[in-house]
């Protein structure tokens, strides 16, 4: 028998094929979004800033029960509007999708119109299912997380 060579041509065009197939292998048989698969598959304002600046809100929150972890930061103006919002998740695909929309979502607000924002405004968006609503929990943890540490740096 003879051994099959694969070029890396042939392995470049079969990558969105691979990747298709890995993203319903990590998510599961479940049927998500096309919001969600489209926010883990392609993640808004991945990143981190300098958690030093002043300028610079970090959230670091976690569920214990599944692994996930997020973490979420915010650049803020002297105007105290959010110009910025980047976010790093360890966890699964509703986790990194939750994470990239509520990124999304702060961006231009103000520090209490972000406050305002809920849970369910990120799972009613991303339609998530019940058994992955702590994701959306988790979110807005990170928000509040990111807004709290800002207000702390302002007060030294």
């Amino acid at each position: 028998m003879l051994p099959v060579l694969i070029s890396r041509t042939s392995m470049l065009t079969s990558m969105p094929n691979m990747v298709n197939g890995l993203t319903s292998a990590i998510l599961g048989s479940r049927s998500y979004s096309q919001d969600l698969l489209d926010h883990y598959e392609k993640p808004r304002n991945v990143g981190a800033m300098d958690k030093t600046a002043v300028d610079v809100g970090t959230g670091i929150v976690g569920a214990p029960a599944c692994g996930d972890v997020m973490k979420l930061q915010i650049k803020v103006d002297d105007e105290g509007r959010i110009t910025e919002a980047v976010f790093k998740t360890f966890g699964c695909g509703a986790a990194v999708a939750s994470s990239s929309y509520a990124t999304e979502l702060i961006k231009g607000k103000t520090m209490d119109e972000a406050a305002g924002i809920k849970n369910t405004d990120i799972s009613t968006h991303l339609s998530l299912p019940p058994v992955k609503l702590h994701c959306s929990m988790l979110a807005e943890d990170a928000i509040k997380a990111a807004l709290a540490d800002y207000k702390n740096k302002q007060k030294k």
